[in-house]
């Protein structure tokens, strides 16, 4: 039994950070995606950007949080410029969405690729996250700890910002009903903007940690991508809870796959999300079309 549990608990923890990483990444596109429908296949050019800006700033500066400061805020001005020029143009239109975000993201990565080159860059781990714990013979990183802790923080800020607070129920009201909103006097399009460019920084944020996880390469932004919206996707669209349940599901999921079906990687975790949605296309939360 001891021995039982030893060879599962690492597993089920690896699975539960990685879990924990999908939900930092998809968190930003639960409420431009999930909740303000705005279709954002930039998020994870986005996510790519602020790993570099974070880990070009610390070179730099020889400052950890200085990095992770200005990748936020920079990839978060990014994201505010693009929704305020361009994609508010759009709302409610998916295709053009779609062709705007898709070319920013390609733009970005090109942008980072003729700056930082090709080669693979892993930024560092936060201060005070190296090395391990270790109870009995049972050792695990405390950064992949923190990173679990750090989901948890951010899901509980977000369910608290969207459901429990004035700034929530007016982006709600702006989502649900536009023309209503602006009849009260709820400026729409701010509310839009900042909320794009909120996201834009959660992905930049994600980037850092998940730089330090992962590493950072060009051209794995739309690998991140696709994970974050099967995240949203599976947890259903603009909720907060179904996210960081179906990042915890696939984490895990992917971890014992991998384990015991490594030739089949993808298709554990993909075949189990199509099944899901076949069978529940609203997600794990999400409301049924009516």
């Amino acid at each position: 039994m001891a021995d039982v549990i030893a060879e599962i608990l690492p597993r089920a923890l690896n699975g539960l950070s990685f879990g924990a990483l999908l939900f930092l990444i998809a968190s930003g596109l639960t409420l431009t995606f999930g909740l303000m429908r705005t279709l954002n296949l930039a998020h994870g050019a986005f996510y790519l950007l602020g790993g570099y800006i974070a880990l070009d700033l610390l070179r730099r500066t020889d400052s950890y949080w200085v990095g992770l400061g200005g990748a936020l805020l920079f990839v978060g001005l990014l994201g505010l410029i693009f929704e305020r020029l361009l994609l508010h143009r759009f709302i409610g239109r998916e295709l053009p969405q779609i062709i705007l975000t898709i070319g920013l993201a390609f733009i970005i990565s090109d942008l980072v690729l003729g700056h930082y080159g090709g080669a693979p860059a892993t930024p560092p781990r936060p201060p005070g996250l190296q090395g391990s714990f270790t109870v009995g013979s049972f050792t695990f990183p405390w950064f992949r700890l923190g990173l679990i802790v750090i989901a948890v923080v951010v899901w509980a800020g977000l369910w608290l910002l969207v459901n429990r607070t004035r700034a929530g129920a007016v982006i709600r009201a702006a989502v649900d009903d536009q023309e209503m909103a602006r009849a009260i006097g709820i400026r729409v399009p701010v509310i839009f903007m900042v909320m794009f460019s909120f996201g834009a920084a959660l992905a930049a944020f994600a980037g850092v940690w998940g730089g330090a996880f992962t590493g950072l390469a060009p051209g794995e932004e739309f690998q991140i991508l696709i994970l974050a919206l099967v995240v949203v996707v599976v947890g259903g669209l603009g909720s907060v809870n179904g996210a960081l349940l179906a990042a915890a599901l696939v984490g895990l999921v992917d971890e014992f796959g991998r384990a015991l079906f490594p030739e089949f990687a993808f298709f554990t975790v993909f075949a189990p999300v199509a099944l899901l949605l076949a069978l529940r296309p609203q997600g794990l939360f999400g409301k049924a079309a009516t």
